[in-house]
């Protein structure tokens, strides 16, 4: 059995690699809600010249917030690890740039489920304040015992 002690690297969760794996550390879990850390990197196909995270990153940010804490909430439960996949966006709104070596916290909740599909609500903050926020549905394929 796997060691479950927070916190723990997002890569435990998720099939993503580099350069496409945008987070890094799951800080908290409770509840199908979590906390994840983020720092891009420069080089990355996700940051322009200038060094600033591209706008649709922030919504991957969200994706793969959510893979990590249910990827935990699948281990945590003795199960494997779900596929899900991102199906939606809604009200997602930006209010804030990040850029290559911040450090981004982003905040996830899940706020329903029902047959198969996940809703969740999260938050990308950079020192201390909101970047980004909106609300992400995911297609989860319980037991395929691959990652989420």
């Amino acid at each position: 059995m796997i060691d479950l002690t927070l916190p723990m690297p997002a890569e435990t969760f998720i099939p993503h690699r580099p350069p496409m794996r945008l987070v890094e550390t799951l800080l908290t879990y409770g509840e199908l809600a979590g906390t994840v850390e983020a720092t891009p990197e420069a080089g990355s196909v996700l940051v322009n010249g200038a060094g600033e995270l591209h706008e649709v990153a922030l919504v991957e940010l969200l994706a793969q917030g959510y893979a990590v804490i249910k990827g935990y909430d699948d281990l945590s439960r003795g199960k494997a690890i779900s596929e899900g996949f991102l199906v939606g966006v809604k009200r997602f709104r930006i209010s804030g740039q990040a850029c290559a070596g911040d450090r981004l916290l982003v905040h996830i909740r899940t706020i329903g489920t029902f047959e198969g599909f996940a809703v969740a609500e999260g938050e990308i903050e950079r020192e201390g304040e909101a970047i980004a926020s909106g609300t992400i549905k995911l297609w989860i394929t319980e037991g395929a015992g691959g990652k989420a």
